[in-house]
Formats: C-alpha cells, sequence, structure tokens
C-alpha cells in the first residue's frame, strides 16, 4: 500500500428535513385541527481514529463526503426519519487542519477517539407546531436548517515511540529490518527510503516499542534541499530519537551537527528531544577508529556513543535495551507531568 500522509478532502453534513402543512380530516371528526409533524436531522460528518490504517491513500481516490438530508415531515404528526452519520475513519495520528492549513479543528492520537466535525442540520417544524389557542389551523410549516460544509486538511502523524534519523546511507532501514520484522527497501545509494516505515521492537513478552525509518535528511533540508523536512513531523510524537551515523564518513562529527541544526530549524521542541547518539558500520572500522570517533562524537554531543553494526548485529542487542529504558522512563516522566497538571477532583 501507498505511504500517502497528506490530503485535502470536501465534508458536508445533512440538511434537516422540511416541515409539512397537513391537516386531519377523518369522517365523524368534526375539528381534525393541523397535524404537520417536522423534519428529521439531517446526518452529522463524524472523524474517527482506528488502529487498522496507516496512511491516508484512501483519501486520493475518495476525497467528497456527504451525510444525506433528513426524511420530510408527514401528516398525522409523523417526524421524518434522522438520516445517518456519516463516519470517516482515519489512522491514529490524523489531524484535522481548516482550508488555511494552520488551524488545527482536531488531534486523533487515541484509538477509538471521535470529533464532530459538521453538525447536521435540524428538522423544520410542521404546522402542528404552531398551533394555539388563538391560532387553530396555522399554515406555516419551516424548511430544514441546513447543514454545514467545508474543506479540510487531514496530516498524518505516525504514532511512534522512536524516531530513526540521519544522513541518507547511514543505515536507518537496515537497522528497521534486523530489530522488526519490518521490510523496508534497502539499497546502496541515497535515498532508498522514500516514505516513513514503521516496525515493533519486542524485547520481551511485556516489553516491545515502535519505531520510525524517517527518509534521510540532508544539508538544507528545513530550505527544501532533498525530501525537505516534510516527514519530520512523523517524529514529534515520538518519546526518544537514535542519531544514526554512518562510522566510515571522514567529517562525522560534521554530519551530527548539521543534522543537529535541521532538527532545530524544524522545531526546537523537537531538537530538545531525548537523543540516542549509535555509530554504525562498526564492522568496517578497526578498534582506534571506533575509539577516536565516539570521543570526538560524545564531545560533540555531551552524551554517550553507543556503537552498531547492522549487517553483523554487534551491539544490537545493548541498543535494543537502552532504547526501551529510555522510552519507558520518558512516557513514565509524561505521564507523570500529565497528572500533576491537571489532579483528579474528589
Amino acid at each position: 500500500m501507498k505511504f500517502l500522509d497528506q490530503a485535502k478532502i470536501y465534508v458536508r453534513s445533512g440538511d434537516g428535513g422540511d416541515g409539512v402543512i397537513a391537516f386531519r380530516r377523518e369522517k365523524y371528526i368534526e375539528f381534525g385541527g393541523p397535524d404537520g409533524g417536522k423534519g428529521g436531522r439531517g446526518g452529522d460528518v463524524i472523524f474517527r481514529a482506528v488502529a487498522n490504517l496507516n496512511t491516508l491513500i484512501d483519501f486520493r481516490y475518495t476525497q467528497h463526503f456527504r451525510a444525506r438530508k433528513g426524511g420530510n415531515g408527514a401528516g398525522s404528526d409523523r417526524t421524518g426519519a434522522a438520516s445517518p452519520n456519516v463516519v470517516i475513519d482515519v489512522p491514529v495520528g490524523t489531524q484535522v487542519f481548516d482550508e488555511d492549513r494552520e488551524t488545527m479543528l482536531a488531534d486523533l492520537d487515541v484509538v477509538g477517539k471521535e470529533i464532530l466535525l459538521c453538525r447536521g442540520g435540524d428538522g423544520g417544524f410542521g404546522n402542528a407546531h404552531y398551533k394555539t389557542s388563538t391560532n387553530r389551523a396555522p399554515r406555516r410549516a419551516d424548511k430544514g436548517w441546513p447543514g454545514e460544509e467545508r474543506w479540510v486538511w487531514l496530516r498524518l502523524k505516525l504514532i511512534a515511540d522512536v524516531g530513526l534519523v540521519g544522513l541518507p546511507n547511514a543505515g536507518k532501514s537496515t537497522l528497521l529490518s534486523v530489530c522488526s520484522r519490518a521490510k523496508p527497501k534497502i539499497a546502496d545509494y541515497p535515498f532508498t527510503t522514500l516514505h516513513p516505515q514503521l516496525g515493533v521492537v519486542r524485547i520481551s513478552a511485556t516489553e516491545e516499542f515502535i519505531i520510525a525509518d524517517i527518509p534521510g535528511l540532508i544539508e538544507g533540508a528545513s530550505d527544501g534541499a532533498g525530501l525537505g523536512d516534510r516527514f519530520l513531523g512523523h517524529v514529534e510524537r515520538c518519546a526518544t530519537l537514535i542519531h544514526l551515523l554512518d562510522g566510515t564518513e571522514s567529517q562525522i562529527v560534521k554530519n551530527y551537527r548539521m543534522i543537529r541544526h535541521e532538527l532545530a530549524a524544524y522545531d526546537e521542541n523537537l531538537a530538545a528531544k531525548p537523543e540516542i547518539v549509535v555509530l554504525n558500520k562498526c564492522d568496517a572500522l578497526t578498534k582506534a577508529q571506533i575509539t577516536a570517533r565516539k570521543r570526538a562524537l560524545a564531545k560533540a554531543s555531551g552524551a554517550p556513543v553507543l556503537t552498531l553494526s547492522g549487517v553483523t548485529g554487534e551491539g544490537l542487542p545493548e541498543l535494543l535495551r537502552f532504547v526501551q529504558d529510555q522510552v519507558t522512563a520518558t512516557r513514565r516522566a509524561e505521564q507523570e507531568a500529565v497528572s500533576v497538571a491537571s489532579p483528579d477532583r474528589m
């Protein structure tokens, strides 16, 4: 299935049904009176987050969603039928923006979360509604209220615990393939990965985390170079970033600082996330080279540097355990911060 993380769609809720003018006329009933019923309610447009989707590709082919109009009223004081709602299923992590692409209307970040975007119109009153002691035969009935309509932008931000960032050909897809069952395309040329990839890493029977491989950044990505920073939104929700670096590159510190600059240019909050620096492709380096590069990276990042060989798997168990502990600690801290900010009321 092709990955698509942005889509523009049109939604419209249903108009309310019309009220009617009717009078009760039956044999042997001298004064029947007005009995026109009101119209039914138009259908709502609801967005719902579901777990079995991970792309917005369906909205490339279906871009218009309209709810039906409510049924008209009828005689004998019968109310028109309400129209069914239109429920639009989207992947978890989908954000709904107004047509200006800046005003966020909803953030569907939890499975089962729903948002009523366009409310259906109410039905119009029939003439039975207007009868009074002084107006016993009203000839007034209202049209149904119109529904709401709008164009909206959908933007998907994948829900992952860990985000893989780094230069093209740093070995991100290889790492994803060896630590999970994901099967990303792997080749020896830059920009092999054109779309984000997700994988589930299981450490034990009770421990697992989701890792996202983000297409490689290059210098000037924040200005649109290469694939730009379009996919960085997918790591905004991550608890931890894995900054993967190609150990065979000569200017490894420069490459590290360049990626950090692009992260900060995109979002300061993203650059402030916990980071795990990993020196990859160590199977192609000598011990002296590994030691020198680790020392240089540790000085530049101010954090310990882990070593890895994605091909041989050397250092992989240690890395995954370190990542799991980091994710667990970060998520626990986030939950404690939320509980402190909004304590339970008695």
